[in-house]
C-alpha cells in the first residue's frame, strides 16, 4: 500500500480531529474541552517548535498522525526530538505506516542536526512495542509523572 507522509494543512482539522479522537480512544482519556484547540494552535503557530504529520492513503484519506516537538537535553547540551503522539487507524497497521511516520520525525531530526529521537509508550502496549523495538531496545529508564492540582 503506497502512502504519502506530508505536514498537516489548515482545512484538513477534520480529519485530524477524528485521528486525534480515536488517538485518545484508544489511551482511554478524555481530553479537557479546549485540548483539541490548544493543540491545533501549537501546530500552526511559528513559535511553538511543535508538527504534526499525516499518513495519506492512495484515496487520499489521511490514516495516521505523528505529532513531535523539540526538547533541550541538559546532559548533552543539545536538543532531542521528541515523538509526542503516534497513531494509526486500525484498519492500516501492520501496512508499513507506523514505520514511516517514524522514519519520516528521524530524518527530519537529521535533517536538522539533532541526533536523537525519543518516544514513550503504554508497557502493555505490544503491538507498538514489537515496532519500537525493531530501532532500538527499551530504555532503562522509567518515566514518572506526577499530577498538580492547579489552584
Amino acid at each position: 500500500m503506497n502512502k504519502t507522509i506530508r505536514s498537516l494543512n489548515p482545512n484538513e482539522r477534520n480529519q485530524w480531529a477524528s485521528l486525534f479522537d480515536q488517538y485518545a480512544d484508544f489511551y482511554k482519556v478524555t481530553p479537557p474541552s479546549h485540548c483539541k484547540d490548544q493543540v491545533w494552535g501549537w501546530i500552526f503557530d511559528e513559535d511553538e517548535p511543535f508538527w504534526c504529520d499525516l499518513a495519506i492513503n492512495e484515496q487520499g484519506q489521511a490514516i495516521g498522525f505523528v505529532q513531535y516537538q523539540l526538547m533541550h537535553r541538559s546532559l548533552s547540551g543539545s536538543k532531542v526530538c521528541y515523538l509526542s503522539d503516534l497513531y494509526v487507524n486500525p484498519a492500516h497497521r501492520k501496512t508499513g505506516t507506523g514505520r514511516a511516520l517514524i522514519d519520516h520525525v528521524i530524518n527530519f531530526a537529521k535533517n536538522h542536526g539533532i541526533d536523537n529521537v525519543r518516544w514513550l509508550t503504554q508497557n502493555n502496549n505490544s503491538t507498538a512495542k514489537s515496532l519500537y523495538e525493531t530501532y532500538v531496545a527499551q530504555s532503562e529508564f522509567v518515566l514518572y509523572s506526577v499530577p498538580v492540582k492547579l489552584d
